[in-house]
């Protein structure tokens, strides 16, 4: 369906259209958070101690200043607080000076500010869905890009080289604006394309009686958070206080070049210059893919379609030696020796078959602790659909920067909706492994990684809480989640459960299992471990380069992803196309030295390339980020390990199907007599 056709709320919700202002209406400015660096705590603007409380003076629309503005789920849940301002704004017309409010601090509350200004934390102001931005220049000087966010303060030296802490008190905002597109600018309307804050520190003294500073060629000094006291510490003076004055300037300005479709170009201007290095990574990730795609090659159109093709050995159904009767003979990568259960082939046949074909009677016996593995599965290729729903929403401009928390709250939705494919190959899997109660399996599927998730995230909240933080969420909000979970969730994983185990039922195998299983060779289990934790390296490689950028945009820019969403996506494929590979090299090569329990091995391929992706973030935490703070580390290290669990749930089940799939084949080539 064309965006163009859905209603105009939604459109404007997703941020496909435009708002169009007449001259002299009112444009609401919303002031959401601010956020850090060197923090993971952030806190809502309106709940600062120096923010001026709102007054309701001002309206725009429906909405006057004080109100909060409804957030949807993905908003809520990455600390968003929206709230209209009592900042006047009024399209094409400039303001030199106005006085927005006198805010009177006490002690505590200037100590709270300091902390503020000496951890950098930046403020998230809203115009027309924009977020206010610090304008820079780019490496080469020819382009202007912004930086979302404005630093609240500054450390300033003293004259005796002490650290002084003033706050920006004064606001310069720059508003660039375009004639609308179509027939709403012949009629005179304009959109806002641009949003450009200059915040500036002024004292108190020489005011005017109105509060605003003295107008003219006249040098400032900043406002320093003091108080006239001979002690160091605000604290010793717990009953001072100070007041500051708030004050504010408004520039209109037409911008000729900028339309509206491509205003967002200006935040991702300087992601642009290291473009170069993203196909860099691009290459890497192709380089690699390319080699492993040889290997695998070689071993399906040389190996093992010439071990097929050998008509000479015809496999008879299994017939138990004693155990040390086997003759000692030579797999592909590995020898027999001792092996229980052999087929029943001559001496000088033995020497011949291919290790993996000796396992035929056992490759697909059910696994230790299929149960789980039946649940594992059904919740990846459920985080597997909600992905891929992602980059096809994302690639028809749906899911895009206007769209606030877009990726969470729609990841969320299809999530929940993907619960029948959940339920459906979990039960399939199950009934396959011959386990009976598929109720309990369906419980079990569909709280594995929301139980897993609820019950970090709500510990981790308790811990913000304490902090007055945004970042905790609200109690309904948790109500909300385990209302999804327990009305939307449960019910389709059910439905997807009742339906694959009971109308489908199991996955044919081309070869039935053995009675009694064959014992596996000494050298199987050692090449078994070693498998896993070397195959992860490879798709952990293919990611590498990419996840600086991953890393930098989420924990020092805090500017979102948006821009390098085409190279994750393209990267995201080819580290698909690497898993799977992976997969299917070491699952043959674990057959060939007659080891058999690929089930378990094939997922933990996949899934041990998470390993490294957290071992580098330990990496990154150490060397790159400059975060402080027990709170602000413990919710770093919890959310990064979450975040790599599910990456190893996603990745892992792409390993397993792939296994799955590739044992199936070539075991259905086999002749059993």
């Amino acid at each position: 369906m064309p965006l163009e056709v859905l209603p105009k709320a939604c459109q404007l919700l997703l941020g496909v259209t435009f708002r169009s202002y007449q001259d002299g209406e009112t444009v609401p400015l919303l002031v959401n958070k601010v956020y850090s660096e060197e923090s993971e705590l952030q806190y809502a603007y309106t709940e600062l101690p120096f923010a001026c409380p709102p007054t309701g003076r001002v309206r725009a629309g429906r909405f006057s200043s004080g109100a909060s503005i409804s957030l949807n789920l993905g908003e809520v849940l990455r600390g968003d607080r929206i709230t209209v301002s009592d900042y006047r704004l009024a399209l094409g017309r400039d303001e030199e000076a106005k006085y927005l409010c006198s805010k009177e601090i006490d002690a505590a509350a200037i100590q709270k500010t300091r902390l503020l200004i000496q951890n950098e934390y930046r403020a998230e102001w809203i115009v027309d869905n924009l977020p206010g931005a610090t304008s820079f220049m780019s490496t080469d000087k020819s382009r202007k890009y912004y930086a979302a966010g404005f630093k609240i303060g500054e450390v300033v030296k003293n004259t005796d080289g002490s650290p002084e802490f003033a706050i920006y008190n004064h606001v310069t905002l720059v508003l660039r604006w375009h004639r609308a597109p179509g027939k709403t600018g012949e009629k005179g309307k304009k959109v806002i394309v641009g949003f450009e804050v200059f915040p500036k520190s002024i004292s108190a003294n020489g005011r005017k009686i109105d509060g605003l500073p003295p107008s003219g060629d006249v040098t400032h000094d900043p406002f320093i958070l003091t108080v006239p006291s001979n002690t160091t510490d605000v604290r010793d003076t717990p009953d001072a206080s100070i007041t500051i004055p708030f004050t504010y300037s408004v520039y209109w300005r037409e911008d000729e070049k900028l339309e509206w479709k491509n205003r967002w170009d200006m935040y991702f201007v300087a992601s642009d210059d290291s473009s170069n290095v993203h196909w860099l990574a691009i290459l890497n990730s192709l380089v690699i893919a390319g080699l492993l795609t040889a290997v695998v090659a070689v071993i399906l159109t040389r190996t093992i379609r010439g071990e097929l093709k050998d008509d000479s050995i015809r496999l008879k159904p299994t017939k138990q030696r004693p155990a040390g009767s086997a003759k000692k003979g030579s797999g592909l990568l590995g020898s027999i020796d001792d092996i229980e259960g052999a087929a029943d082939v001559s001496d000088d046949e033995d020497e011949d078959i291919a290790g993996w074909k000796l396992v035929h009677g056992d490759v697909f016996r059910a696994p230790a602790h299929a149960s789980l593995l039946s649940a594992l599965i059904g919740s990846g290729t459920q985080l597997l659909f909600a992905i891929v729903g992602i980059l096809v929403l994302s690639a028809v401009g749906i899911l895009n920067p206007s769209f606030r928390g877009g990726y969470v709250s729609v990841g969320i939705g299809l999530w929940l909706f993907a619960g029948l494919f959940s339920g459906y190959f979990s039960s399939r899997l199950y009934k396959t492994f011959d386990l009976q109660h598929w109720q309990q399996n369906v419980f079990r599927t569909a709280s594995l990684v929301p139980g897993l998730l609820f019950a970090t995230i709500f510990i981790l909240n308790l811990f913000v809480w304490i902090q007055a933080s945004s970042t905790a969420l609200p109690l309904t909000t948790l109500i909300a989640l385990v209302a999804l979970w327990l009305f939307i969730q449960l019910p389709l994983v059910y439905i997807g459960g009742w339906y694959g185990y009971t109308q489908v039922g199991a996955y044919a195998q081309p070869i039935k299992a053995n009675v009694i299983p064959r014992k596996v060779p000494q050298q199987g289990y050692t090449r078994s471990v070693q498998a896993i934790l070397l195959a992860g390296f490879i798709p952990f490689m293919v990611v590498f380069i990419e996840l600086m950028f991953v890393f930098k945009s989420l924990w020092l820019d805090k500017s979102g992803y948006y821009y390098m969403f085409g190279f994750l996506s393209v990267v995201g494929v080819i580290l698909g196309v690497t898993v799977v590979e992976v997969a299917v090299v070491a699952t043959y090569v674990q057959l060939c030295v007659e080891n058999y329990h690929w089930w378990w091995q094939s997922f933990l391929v996949g899934f041990s390339s998470a390993f490294w992706i957290f071992a580098y973030l330990v990496y990154y935490f150490y060397t790159k980020l400059h975060i402080s703070g027990f709170i602000s580390s413990m919710l770093f290290f919890a959310y990064g390990a979450l975040a790599c669990v599910v990456y190893g749930l996603l990745v892992g089940t792409i390993g397993f199907v792939a296994s799955y799939v590739f044992v199936r084949r070539i075991y259905a080539a086999v002749k059993v007599d």
